[in-house]
């Protein structure tokens, strides 16, 4: 199965968004960019006229995680709700505190703290960062003789209409990724502010192969999920998409280009696994804007 790519959304900062992260984590690097078309001749809407030749994404990873930043302007923005959980794990780094409390000065500079880099009870050194770009950092000392995890996991917060689902969220997730498992999930044993009884306290699990966390918060956030951070699924020909379609659309407005969104809000892009390929033909990327869910046949 090829990974889940987050993708963040950006105003016209993704590449240099992704110079600073590929610069604080082993395993990192800049893949490739690719231009919005010069024209409307070429496909480009009315509304991106302005960016005609511009970056339009770049494609990185960090530790290993591939992402895509998305050159696509001030509409949308990443939030908490989706965060990225970093473990330092001192059995795997001897220098682990100091790693961390380097990538935090950099995440931290220039952005919001949530949680204040300490100690608390489930970690001796933890910090909650928004950076200057918006994007959202869980920064953890790990317990070393705990179950390995990658370094940077997707992090799902559930707030606010969608607090008390996050158990629900993870069972219809991993029954659409074949393979998929739960891991560690700690329920709270009474209700906790806005969590009920019974809630996610935490919990990680695979989605396929991969590693992610959710949590319910028992606090009533401002702020959800938003196509600012959404996740992109690489489906296997016309049968893929349908199944992953199926699944995650939930939201008929939400419906553009391949994106979606699920009944707990989260954004995703159902993309096919050959879609550079599809990009190359001619009109590729005037078919695509037109689209709701991919039909490879109309390219």
């Amino acid at each position: 199965m090829s990974p889940i790519v987050p993708c963040i959304w950006f105003d016209n900062d993704a590449v240099d968004a992704a110079e600073l992260y590929v610069s604080l984590f082993p395993d990192s690097r800049i893949m490739r960019t690719v231009d919005y078309p010069t024209s409307a001749e070429e496909g480009l809407a009315d509304f991106q006229l302005d960016r005609a030749g511009m970056v339009l994404t770049v494609d990185f990873q960090l530790a290993g995680l591939p992402f895509m930043g998305l050159n696509a302007g001030p509409q949308f923005h990443p939030t908490p709700a989706l965060s990225f959980m970093v473990n330092f794990d001192p059995s795997q780094d001897p220098d682990a505190r100091a790693s961390l409390d380097r990538v935090w000065a950099a995440l931290s500079d220039g952005g919001q703290v949530l949680m204040e880099l300490g100690e608390y009870p489930f970690s001796p050194h933890y910090g909650w960062v928004n950076d200057k770009y918006g994007v959202s950092w869980q920064l953890i000392l790990t317990d070393p003789a705990g179950e390995p995890r990658p370094h940077i996991m997707p992090s799902f917060l559930f707030s606010g209409p969608v607090t008390g689902k996050a158990q629900e969220a993870i069972a219809h997730w991993g029954s659409l990724f074949e393979g998929s498992h739960p891991g560690q999930i700690v329920t709270r044993p009474e209700a906790e502010g806005h969590a009920p009884a019974g809630s996610l306290l935490f919990g990680d699990f695979t989605l396929g192969d991969q590693w992610f966390v959710a949590m319910d918060s028992p606090v009533e956030h401002a702020f959800t999920f938003t196509e600012g951070l959404s996740l992109i699924v690489y489906a296997h020909g016309q049968e893929g998409i349908d199944h992953f379609w199926a699944g995650l659309s939930h939201v008929p407005e939400a419906e553009q280009c391949g994106w979606c969104k699920d009944q707990f809000g989260v954004s995703w892009q159902v993309t096919p696994d050959n879609f550079e390929e599809l990009m190359s033909r001619p009109g590729a990327y005037a078919t695509m804007m037109q689209q709701h869910k991919i039909v490879i046949d109309e390219y």
